[in-house]
């Protein structure tokens, strides 16, 4: 049966009532918007779709596609009702129907109790299953870009898979990185370290940051850039056992590059020294 034909400047003012009101970003409302018209315009609700195949439409790469639907299925705006290799199957709910925002029913610290109370293995966990798991990766890369290193706006990151899921890459903490989404968008599929090269022929990364980028993927692999999920890995007793100990080797001066003094004027986080 088709939907009743929807006033759209009505649609429009709720959309911008409902933006603030779910934090949505440009790309959120962008990606929401380009659905709407495929759906409620159209006069149906539904819609089965990929990532790579309406990415082009928008002028934007998959990656912040994918987190933007990942969001807006979090927030309500998208109900996934299958994910096959075909693609999504999505409710898209008018905003009108997107219902106030809920205090989340699991916070972060119940996501990582849980996970150490079932004795789960940290190389099977999937980092895109929540927003507490994603948020780790983030938080592990202190808030700069994995690949160029430049300070990164909450509002600007995404995930990356370093190893792309099209050629058997996994959502493992071993595979996935916090970068910008420019670096997003140029990566693409090209191999983590063949783009990291492309950046210092670039001028982007200096012959020391190259080293430390490429040290930093294979201690990634390695399994030595650890998110810090379990409780005993937030201020554990044992200092040695700092599963950010590593990858604050590959920052400035060895510290969090949180810090406003290891920044260079431009926002980008200065030489890694590596010890």
């Amino acid at each position: 049966m088709k939907e009743k034909k929807i006033d759209a400047i009505e649609v429009w003012k709720e959309l911008d009532a409902l933006a603030p009101r779910l934090g949505l970003s440009v790309i959120d409302r962008t990606v929401y918007l380009h659905l709407l018209r495929l759906t409620h315009v159209e006069g149906r609700r539904r819609l089965r779709f990929s990532i790579l195949g309406i990415a082009p439409h928008l002028g934007l790469s998959g990656g912040p596609v994918r987190e933007a639907v990942r969001r807006l299925m979090d927030k309500g705006a998208l109900r996934l009702i299958e994910r096959s290799n075909i693609g999504h199957l999505v409710e898209v709910r008018l905003p009108g129907e997107v219902r106030a925002p809920r205090a989340r029913r699991t916070g972060a610290g119940d996501t990582f109790a849980s996970l150490s109370s079932s004795g789960a293995n940290l190389d099977e966990v999937d980092f895109l299953r929540t927003g507490a798991l994603r948020q780790a990766i983030h938080v592990r890369e202190g808030g700069v870009c994995f690949y160029c290193l430049r300070r990164t706006p909450s509002r600007a990151h995404c995930l990356d898979h370093v190893v792309p899921l099209v050629e058997s890459g996994s959502n493992s903490y071993r595979n996935l990185v916090s970068c910008c989404m420019g670096c997003n968008s140029e990566k693409r599929g090209h191999a983590a370290t063949d783009f990291l090269r492309r950046l210092y022929r670039e001028g982007r990364l200096s012959k020391e940051d190259l080293s430390a980028r490429l040290l930093a993927v294979q201690l990634l692999a390695a399994g030595k850039l650890r998110p810090s999920v379990f409780p005993e890995e937030h201020g554990g007793n044992d200092p040695g056992n700092d599963p950010g100990k590593e990858l604050r080797k590959l920052r400035p001066g060895g510290l969090s590059v949180g810090l406003s003094s290891n920044l260079a004027a431009d926002g980008r986080a200065r030489r890694p020294a590596l010890e």
